[in-house]
């Protein structure tokens, strides 16, 4: 069965960076785009970035754009998100997943997946 597991989160003060690993198995990871996204307290899931399944095409949410980068390794089963210039907003569980649609196109908040980890806790404070 599909297995998604994230690592890497942790309490960073603003401006500092954390790089995400998600580690995938009981599936062909090379061929499936995947994408990030959170979780902020008490607020729905966020569709944060997603990547295609070669890794040369990439896309974000204006509100990480020019922060966060996508990245994976195919030979290694592995998708990453580096954040860099964190913010105290970004806080929040950020899990990676696979099939994922936004049901608004312009609503990151409308994002839907058909599967996902359990999540990485990222807490940006000073």
């Amino acid at each position: 069965q599909v297995r998604l597991v994230e690592s890497g989160g942790g309490l960073v003060q603003p401006g500092e960076s954390l790089r995400l690993s998600c580690t995938a198995s009981g599936f062909r990871f090379s061929g499936s785009a995947m994408s990030w996204i959170r979780q902020a307290p008490g607020k729905g899931l966020e569709w944060v970035s997603d990547i295609n399944r070669a890794g040369d095409w990439t896309l974000y949410a204006d509100s990480v754009k020019g922060r966060f980068t996508i990245s994976r390794v195919n030979t290694n089963n592995t998708l990453y998100l580096q954040m860099n210039s964190l913010k105290p907003e970004d806080t929040a569980v950020y899990r990676c997943a696979k099939d994922c649609a936004l049901l608004n196109p312009g609503s990151t908040s409308s994002v839907q997946c058909g599967y996902w980890g359990q999540g990485t806790q990222v807490t940006v404070a000073s």
